[in-house]
């Protein structure tokens, strides 16, 4: 938690303009269960950068809570908050049916009316004659945090340019159809009261070093990460770079680390800048969320600080965010 805040503080130096806090349950990788209270900590901790969730998982909750969660934010952080959305669990299957326990659970079709819902009371604009009119959610705040939906497939981004809404797309998740998927939701955006035109940022894998050796070392950390738990051998925390060494692989992980790596941007700092606008220009889109896991939390740090100097963050930078959650 710690090294999220400095973390934080960090990014707010060095120029980026978002940091995003994850939402996952029951985790031995993934450290943040409530990123609300995670981002009022950050709010006091810094001064200019937005501060955000990538994301609240809505499913699990009201609308009227989350919508008084982010009137908070926007008190303690005036018109820097972002409030992503997403509808997938955050956690396995036991630990969504405890976070939704109860009678009333809403299944995940009620998600859009949930997502309706929620802008409903931000904006202050349901019909005064609806159930739900007279309430509000607070505290009361000049303005309402930014919303994104997030999104890895067609589902998510559906419904954000169905209600007229920005869109954060995964593209760490799901890469094969990334571009298209994002073309579809500026085609068929429908504009809202709240959103004329499409807006779109992208959610990264990237990790980059003083050597594109090292850069390797360090990305493979999440890869053998992710790996250990499509095995059902999640370990605490994130392997380091040694103990992978030490580490014997067959020939079906080799094959499952390479297409991870494949699947994410590192190197030197010039190579993944290079990269990184490429992607960008593939989505057309100049606001990247990147995404860095590694063991040792000053090698994560170096990254984000080398990245931000790449790319002249206190100038005209095109990587515009930071996110964590491990």
């Amino acid at each position: 938690m710690q090294a999220t805040l400095d973390l934080a503080e960090k990014a707010d130096k060095w120029g980026y303009t978002r940091y995003w806090l994850a939402e996952h349950h029951s985790s031995d990788t993934l450290a943040d269960a409530s990123p609300e209270i995670l981002l009022a900590a950050i709010s006091a901790r810094t001064d200019n950068i937005r501060i955000g969730s990538g994301g609240v998982m809505l499913s699990h909750y009201s609308a009227l809570k989350v919508a008084e969660i982010f009137q908070m934010l926007e008190a303690l952080a005036p018109g820097r908050v972002d409030m992503g959305l997403g509808r997938a669990p955050g956690s396995d299957q036991m630990a969504s049916f405890a976070l939704q326990s109860g009678p009333n659970s809403d299944p995940i079709e009620k998600y859009p009316q949930k997502v309706f819902d929620l802008m409903r009371y931000l904006s202050e604009t349901f019909p005064s004659d609806h159930p739900f009119g007279k309430l509000r959610a607070m505290p009361a705040a000049p303005n309402w945090a930014a919303p994104w939906l997030l999104s890895s497939s067609m589902g998510s981004a559906g419904i954000a340019a169905r209600l007229g809404l920005p869109l954060s797309f995964a593209h760490f998740i799901a890469q094969d159809n990334g571009p298209e998927y994002v073309k579809w939701y500026r085609d068929n955006f429908e504009p809202s009261e709240w959103f004329e035109k499409p807006r779109v940022n992208i959610g990264i894998s990237a990790i980059t070093a003083e050597t594109t050796e090292r850069a390797h070392d360090l990305g493979t950390c999440r890869h053998v990460m992710r790996l250990l738990r499509n095995k059902g051998q999640e370990m605490k925390g994130v392997a380091s770079v040694e103990d992978i060494k030490a580490m014997d692989f067959n020939g079906s992980d080799l094959e499952f680390i390479e297409q991870q790596r494949a699947k994410s941007i590192e190197g030197d700092p010039d190579t993944v800048k290079r990269k990184i606008e490429s992607l960008a220009e593939q989505y057309e889109t100049d606001d990247v969320i990147v995404l860095t896991i590694t063991h040792d939390y000053a090698e994560r740090q170096r990254s984000y600080e080398l990245l931000s100097q790449a790319f002249n963050l206190t100038g005209e930078g095109r990587v515009e965010s930071a996110k964590t959650g491990s």
